[in-house]
């Protein structure tokens, strides 16, 4: 009697690269179908490399999230992201690089010539094409793109409206490698819950605060259990680098850290499908982000 194989799996790690504020971590969010990156319109906001799993029946697609590589490098928070961006090309199977249809600046050549001495296939995604006065416009932006260099495939699309997102799944798994799965098939990150935690608190800063300000705070959770209620208790304290920030961060009679707490626990309960009791706290740290000790402490890694 003649057994029909079982068709072999495929599994491969894939590094999402582009420049600051270019829609890499939307389009992770939208292709696993969980929000894992935070994300706001302030360029920088993603400063970890983020892994999101995306398993399908046949397939399972590890996708690194990375930090916006950026030419300026005033501070050791700047130099730690790009070093964390360009040390995702490495042992990776396939590389997305994204674009704004729009806009290209000396960021993106920056990218480029990363990308250029990498091993692994390279696959351009042109984002937000929704933003294209007419269709007229995508061929010429299509032919210009071609010759920056040799793309596995050229994919126009638009994270934030899902548009093309399969065709680019489906056309990562072809190149993937036949072995078996990395993670377990519910899993969609590797990242703790803590770790989410304080992104999502982050996130609120980012999107509430002024243009200067986010960029000089952080978050730390220094407390995460649940207790006997199921309830999710969670400490975090927001790390800010001069004592005259406080007060902005906080608002008037508090109301400010009150709303950023409140918008967190209801992400926070959304994503961990449990209640969450959140407190927050604001401290001074003096020049934690040009500290490469202190950021160290704090989890920045560069892997």
């Amino acid at each position: 009697m003649i057994k029909k194989q079982n068709k072999q799996k495929k599994c491969g790690l894939v590094a999402i690269v582009g420049r600051p504020n270019v829609g890499k971590s939307t389009l992770l969010n939208h292709l696993i179908g969980d929000k894992i990156s935070i994300t706001s319109r302030k360029p920088q906001t993603t400063r970890h490399r983020i892994t999101g799993i995306l398993t399908t029946k046949d397939a399972q697609i590890v996708f690194i999230d990375t930090p916006g590589l950026h030419k300026h490098e005033a501070r050791a928070i700047n130099r730690h992201m790009n070093r964390a961006a360009s040390s995702s090309l490495l042992d990776v199977d396939a590389i997305v690089f994204v674009v704004d249809a729009d806009i290209w600046n000396e960021d993106d050549e920056l990218v480029l010539s990363k990308i250029k001495s990498a091993s692994a296939p390279v696959f351009l995604f042109i984002n937000k094409i929704d933003k294209l006065a007419t269709k007229e416009e995508l061929l010429p932006l299509l032919e210009k793109y071609s010759t920056l260099m040799n793309f596995k495939e050229i994919i126009p699309g638009s994270a934030l409206k899902f548009k093309q997102l399969d065709q680019l799944k489906n056309t990562l798994i072809t190149v993937l490698p036949q072995q078996t799965f990395m993670f377990p098939e519910d899993y969609i990150t590797d990242r703790s819950e803590r770790f989410l935690a304080a992104e999502i608190v982050r996130e609120k800063l980012m999107r509430s605060l002024g243009d200067e300000l986010p960029y000089s705070t952080t978050v730390e959770i220094e407390k995460f259990k649940v207790n006997e209620k199921q309830i999710i208790e969670i400490y975090a304290l927001i790390l800010i680098e001069r004592k005259g920030q406080k007060k902005i961060v906080i608002g008037q009679k508090g109301a400010h850290l009150k709303r950023i707490g409140s918008e967190a626990r209801v992400d926070m309960e959304r994503l961990f499908g449990q209640k969450v009791f959140l407190k927050l706290w604001v401290k001074v740290k003096d020049g934690w982000a040009d500290d490469e000790r202190a950021l160290k402490s704090l989890g920045y890694t560069d892997y």
